[in-house]
């Protein structure tokens, strides 16, 4: 069977140019969901919607809802050409309407239906429509924060997400039902401005099917998910923050999508999203479909998207999922169970070239906006340009400090002299990627444990524990990521299915956590020297990193100014040290700018009230040194002046 016959270009229904065409397939068109999808308009007088579906393999392809009682002979689509694209205008739509494609593959006598890819609105689970929304109507109000992109987020500016789950993050007290996204936006712009966050970074909110996913079984990647309000709302949301002085980004999944019936899955009955052979196209992890990103169609696809978060939503960036399992062809599969690429490699060569472009378009189209990885591997450049060899993202996440720090502070105190080096090996290479430093969802999840409970000791220990881990990760290079619940030491795992325990702020201990987190922050953006140098070595040095028997650590941070300066000095043991020397450059009075075991945050105010003076005694190759007392389990900053 052959596909049904083309008609002539109507300039007045269709939305496609033959450039359009040309750019989409040959995978650069990075804005084809100006084009593709549902679009309100009005034709010659009359108010609709514009139709266009990319299905190459189909005999048949129509519009179906309730406006037609879901008839799949009503409103038939038209082929374009042979471009693989069907489009139609149907008059008498307009927003709102609820709507799928049904679909007559080329090699199947039975038809199909799907939701839109390019959908911009989606019905709530369970149900699985695409839903018409204009594009056009939101008036957005962060003309300032939108200006100074650029420079908030810039590799030498101050950067501390909080990572939030929205479904969990909080919720209905009386009957445990969703917020929306406009209350959710206020309530977090408060929270973040309190507690001194730069940025909220929000699993992913693209519309998926299971709410246990998280977010990361994506069906539909152009909607904002239907739970907490419609696109417009979520636009409110990130406006809101916005004006509020706070970056939004977004968790984004490129790596995999899920089988459901609606979704991309053998989109026109043909592995048309995915590879056809499941070698490369089935994860077998997660029971998902792989993007074949040799497909140009599948790239201009996936960088439009991209590029459609930033411009629609203002969103400030996009942390990209699971970029290991794309770089590797053998990514968690045995011998015989992947294809190697044409040079007999593991790499995936197509992938490589994908999120190179992907970096490239949105670095290019998008100033100021962030992409960071989560890469789990030693993959050379992650953070680098593609004209150097490099990926293109602007930051990675330092999955290596993140499970050495976490493997150290779980050791009872006794035992961490043995593990010295866990926490001195992250400097090994601290700067050879431009590095987030992560505490996020996933250490808390699966049995994990929480964060509270990951420490040893008795409450007052694993607090003190939590002050001086978060202080200690402030005061390393890097810039920051926290999960919601940590900065308050939430005592259970974290769970999708209700809200974090606010109720825990009642007691001192959490109360008191919260309150360090916020003046760690607080420090944090107040002193240049903690984030201005975070991806050389101008910016960090050792001053103590070998008293594996006092389980203390000693560096200095320094800015672009070289009179910006902190000293940061931890002791992981519960052991107060008095007299405890530490050699620095200048002479002088030097202020204790941070104490984690101050009486505010539920410690025992050992420390050296509020400053100390340096003496002309040179020590461990400084001209002048500290004689200080430092606080069992804390970290204290100290600054000159």
């Amino acid at each position: 069977m052959t596909q049904a016959p083309s008609r002539p270009t109507d300039t007045r229904t269709s939305l496609l140019t033959d450039f359009d065409i040309y750019l989409f397939n040959e995978g650069t068109h990075a804005r084809v969901y100006e084009k593709l999808g549902a679009h309100v308009a009005t034709v010659d007088g009359t108010s609709g919607v514009v139709f266009g579906v990319w299905a190459p393999n189909a005999d048949a392809v129509s519009v179906i809802g309730d406006f037609n009682h879901w008839d799949p002979d009503a409103s038939p689509l038209h082929a374009r050409q042979s471009s693989g694209i069907w489009e139609g205008f149907l008059p008498g739509l307009e927003q709102g309407t609820i709507y799928k494609y049904s679909i007559k593959p080329r090699f199947s006598s039975h038809r199909i239906e799907k939701a839109d890819p390019f959908g911009f609105a989606a019905e709530l689970r369970p149900r699985t429509a695409s839903m018409v929304w204009d594009l056009e109507r939101y008036a957005w109000h962060d003309d300032t924060w939108v200006a100074r992109r650029p420079e908030a987020q810039a590799l030498d500016a101050p950067i501390s997400i909080y990572e939030v789950h929205l479904g969990s993050w909080k919720r209905s007290p009386d009957n445990n039902a969703f917020l929306g996204y406009q209350d959710l936006g206020r309530q977090l712009a408060e929270y973040c401005q309190t507690m001194g966050y730069t940025h909220v970074e929000l699993l992913p909110i693209s519309e998926h099917p299971l709410d246990a996913s998280w977010g990361y079984q994506t069906v539909g990647y152009f909607a904002p998910t239907s739970r907490f309000g419609s696109p417009d709302d979520f636009r409110a949301f990130v406006d809101t923050l916005h004006q509020a002085g706070v970056g939004v980004l977004l968790d984004w999944v490129p790596a995999h999508f899920p089988r459901d019936g609606h979704g991309l899955a053998s989109f026109d009955g043909t592995a048309l999203y995915e590879h056809a052979d499941p070698r490369q196209g089935e994860h077998p992890d997660w029971g998902t479909k792989i993007f074949n990103y040799g497909r140009n169609e599948v790239r201009s696809f996936l960088i439009s998207n991209a590029v459609y978060w930033v411009e629609q939503f203002h969103i400030d960036g996009l942390r990209v999922d699971a970029v290991a399992s794309m770089l590797y062809l053998d990514y968690s599969r045995e011998s015989g169970q992947w294809v190697p690429n044409q040079y007999g490699g593991r790499e995936n060569l197509d992938a490589i070239s994908f999120l190179q472009r992907m970096n490239e378009v949105v670095h290019t189209e998008c100033p100021g906006v962030l992409t960071i990885a989560e890469e789990s591997t030693a993959w050379p450049q992650v953070s680098r340009p593609p004209y150097m060899g490099g990926l293109g993202f602007s930051l990675k996440w330092n999955m290596g400090w993140m499970h050495d720090t976490l493997a150290y502070v779980q050791q009872d105190p006794v035992h961490r002299r043995w593990q010295h080096n866990e926490l001195t090996f992250s400097l090994l290479y601290a700067f050879h990627e431009n590095f987030v430093l992560p505490l996020s969802h996933d250490e808390v999840v699966h049995g994990k444990s929480s964060m509270l409970n990951k420490v040893p000791g008795d409450a007052w220990q694993k607090f003190a524990t939590l002050r001086l881990l978060y202080g200690y990760m402030w005061g390393h290079p890097g810039k920051k990521l926290l999960f919601q619940g940590l900065d308050f030491g939430q005592g259970d795992e974290w769970t999708e299915g209700r809200s974090i325990d606010w109720h825990l702020l009642q007691y001192p201990y959490q109360s008191g956590l919260q309150r360090c987190v916020a003046d760690i922050q607080h420090v944090y953006r107040s002193q240049p020297a903690l984030y201005e140098v975070d991806f050389d070595w101008q910016g960090f040095e050792w001053l103590e990193s070998h008293d594996n028997e006092n389980s203390v650590f000693a560096f200095m941070r320094r800015g672009h100014n070289p009179s910006d300066i902190v000293v940061v000095v931890s002791n992981f043991t519960p052991v107060a040290r008095y007299g405890y020397r530490v050699g620095v450059p200048t002479g002088g009075p030097w202020r204790e700018v941070l104490n984690t075991d101050s009486s505010l945050y539920g410690g025992g105010n050992v420390g050296n009230a509020g400053q100390v003076w340096a003496a002309d005694e040179g020590w461990a190759g400084k001209p002048h040194s500290l004689s200080l007392t430092l606080p069992p389990l804390g970290v204290i900053y100290l600054q000159p002046g």
